[in-house]
């Protein structure tokens, strides 16, 4: 009898698992990205130095839009890349060739000049956006 239960749990053997269930490190991965989409906007903010005038009367309204940012020291930046005139144009162009209702929403220093934020609004509405945003933030 003792020789046929360990011929029996012998059978019973599958052998070695090799499938890998990936399922869990797909859900990881996926909470992560949203964890960075929420939290790339806000640290790219933090990261060029720009503090946002304050105002209470903030309209909160979703569109496709392109981030075009003047720093204190007149420096333009569009989608957080440092780019020449021609290229905010150019930029500002293949967004609206990509989506009519692509939007600009322009960030400014509290101390940039007046005047290049004015050169920033000039530049988008050059290029053909007539729809444009200016980020603030609530007091």
């Amino acid at each position: 009898m003792a020789a046929d239960l360990s011929s029996s749990s012998q059978s019973d053997d599958i052998g070695p698992i090799s499938a890998i269930n990936v399922t869990p490190f797909v859900d990881v991965v996926l909470v992560l990205l949203v964890i960075f989409m929420i939290t790339a906007p806000v640290l790219m903010k933090d990261s060029f130095g720009i503090h946002l005038p304050k105002a209470s009367s903030a309209d909160h309204q979703s569109f496709p839009s392109i981030g075009v940012v003047v720093t204190r020291q007149g420096q333009i930046l569009i989608n957080g890349e440092l780019a020449s005139f021609e290229a905010v144009s150019a930029q500002v162009k293949q967004a609206l060739a990509k989506n009519p209702e692509t939007r600009a929403l322009i960030s400014a220093d509290g101390d940039a000049r007046h005047a290049d934020v004015v050169k920033a609004i000039d530049l988008v509405k050059s290029a053909g956006m007539e729809h444009f945003a200016i980020q603030i933030e609530k007091p």
